[in-house]
């Protein structure tokens, strides 16, 4: 290969497309995935183009928002229908990724960023389409397609069928959470301009006589990937392929997973403006300090020798609160301060909120979301929990990790790939352990964990151990976006 093929490999031009961007907007770890990695790709010297919905519950006050020139817009056929789309231009705070926003009233000016309106699928059809007609209509032609859960999946199937002027370009599917599917009415066929000779049962675009987008692009994507190495392994199974592990089992040789990175900009006790004192492994005295204030906080009594856990969540089954809910009686005989931010189903606000009220002495209760609490809490607490019943990925337990707070957590997905689990009868795991894992999603095996992890809360040595190792890990971005570009270019490479 010449010198000029070699050094014309090292660039990359990435077109990423995600449902949600921060910080323009964010429901959840995918908006955090789509601003990190295209900026870790960027500084390797890659040319990462971000395409995403300009949403009328978007946060564009602090960047500048220019209009696009190469279209500024186009129309966006859908059957019998069409729809203007607009472009504005503008970039990721702090980096040179340009983000491309997709503008139309009528789809995304509305009061969230997901719905359960009628025309849901169609909203993510018109913008899929507008972004690839977009691409198409420009100068800048991408070497990759990266597209993330069903919101973009039927990019791949548009990329290789009704856009022959992107050339051969290959895709890659991110798969966050395969439980999330994209599943509408076959009645979206014809908007979606999807041929009818990929809709039989059983077919490319056919899910029990409905049409499912995550289908589409698990059979046309050209790669697939996860956000943890174990989460690639259980999604091929049924308890957590969600229905999509037989089709997954056929590209099994395709799929990969690559865990998640973390910003340690956002999370890091050393710098972190939200939290009373920073720290680092050199003064973990200060991590008392945090504890202290937000003890006082919540008008709970400080007690050296009583740990505190803390839990930032949404509550919804995915997470472990059908558990978690089960097993606070028990948890509340134990000697313990609790300390849980968090929302998401109206039964488990009410059953958490009910025991808060009940063990007001050593159990409270935040329900909503915020930032700062959160960020306090990881930093007060000495144990963090997740006993989710799947996890792709998580954050939660890596930013644990840097915080010297030891998390404690179902053994699967990505908090398995994260967390190492020490127990008193091995203490050569005293070297590598970072945590406390448990397997059995059942009420004993949670129970259990706790009650192991707060025994070995009174060895000071070795929780001071164990809250090095953590801390002493790396999983910034940096790593995940090498993982990447390694990916992508086995892809271009053909």
């Amino acid at each position: 290969m010449s010198i000029f093929k070699i050094k014309n490999l090292r660039i990359m031009k990435i077109a990423f497309f995600s449902s949600e961007v921060y910080p323009f907007v964010k429901t959840g770890g995918l908006a955090e995935v789509s601003n990190a990695l295209p900026k870790a790709l960027s500084e390797r010297g890659n040319e990462v183009r971000i395409f995403t919905p300009k949403y009328k519950v978007g946060n564009y006050e602090n960047v500048e928002l220019m209009n696009c020139s190469a279209p500024e817009k186009l129309t966006v056929s859908l059957g019998a229908d069409f729809e203007e789309a607009r472009f504005y231009k503008t970039f990721l705070p702090h980096s040179s990724v340009e983000v491309i926003l997709v503008e139309n009233e009528k789809f995304f000016g509305r009061e969230s960023v997901y719905t359960e309106d009628a025309d849901e699928g169609e909203r993510f059809v018109f913008f899929s389409k507008a972004s690839l007609e977009f691409i198409s209509r420009s100068d800048w032609k991408p070497s990759l397609l990266h597209v993330n859960d069903w919101q973009t999946a039927l990019i791949p199937y548009y990329a290789k069928n009704k856009y022959e002027k992107l050339g051969n370009v290959p895709s890659l599917l991110t798969l966050h959470n395969v439980g999330y599917q994209g599943i509408f009415g076959k009645e979206l066929l014809e908007k979606a301009s999807i041929e009818g000779k990929y809709f039989f049962p059983m077919g490319p675009a056919e899910y029990y006589g409905k049409v499912n987008f995550l289908k589409m692009g698990i059979f046309f994507a050209d790669k697939l990937n996860t956000v943890s190495p174990t989460y690639a392994k259980e999604i091929l199974q049924p308890e957590y392929g969600a229905g999509m592990e037989g089709v997954l089992r056929e590209r099994e040789k395709d799929l990969s997973g690559i865990l998640n990175g973390v910003d340690y900009s956002e999370w890091n006790p050393a710098t972190d403006k939200f939290i009373y004192k920073n720290y680092d492994e050199n003064s973990l005295e200060n991590k008392i300090v945090n504890k202290e204030y937000l003890l006082k906080e919540f008008k709970l009594n400080a007690e050296e020798d009583v740990p505190l856990i803390g839990m930032v969540s949404r509550l919804v089954h995915q997470k472990g609160f059908d558990l978690f809910t089960e097993a606070l009686p028990r948890l509340m005989s134990l000697n313990a301060h609790w300390i849980l931010l968090g929302s998401g189903w109206k039964e488990f606000e009410e059953k958490i909120l009910s025991f808060s009220q009940k063990y007001s002495d050593k159990f409270k209760v935040v329900i909503g979301y915020d930032n700062k609490l959160a960020h306090r809490i990881e930093a007060a607490a000495d144990i963090f929990l997740m006993p989710s019943r799947y996890e792709p990925c998580g954050l939660n337990q890596i930013y644990s990790l840097k915080y010297g707070t030891l998390p404690l957590v179902r053994r699967t997905g990505g908090l398995a790939d994260t967390v190492k689990d020490f127990r008193l009868e091995n203490p050569y795991l005293l070297k590598i352990a970072n945590g406390f894992t448990f397997d059995e999603y059942s009420v004993n095996a949670l129970y259990r964990a706790v009650e192991r992890a707060l025994k070995i809360y009174e060895e000071k040595d070795i929780w001071k151990r164990l809250q090095l190792n953590g801390m002493a890990e790396d999983f910034s971005w940096a790593t995940a976006a090498g993982k990447y570009e390694k990916l992508y270019r086995e892809m271009i490479s053909g």
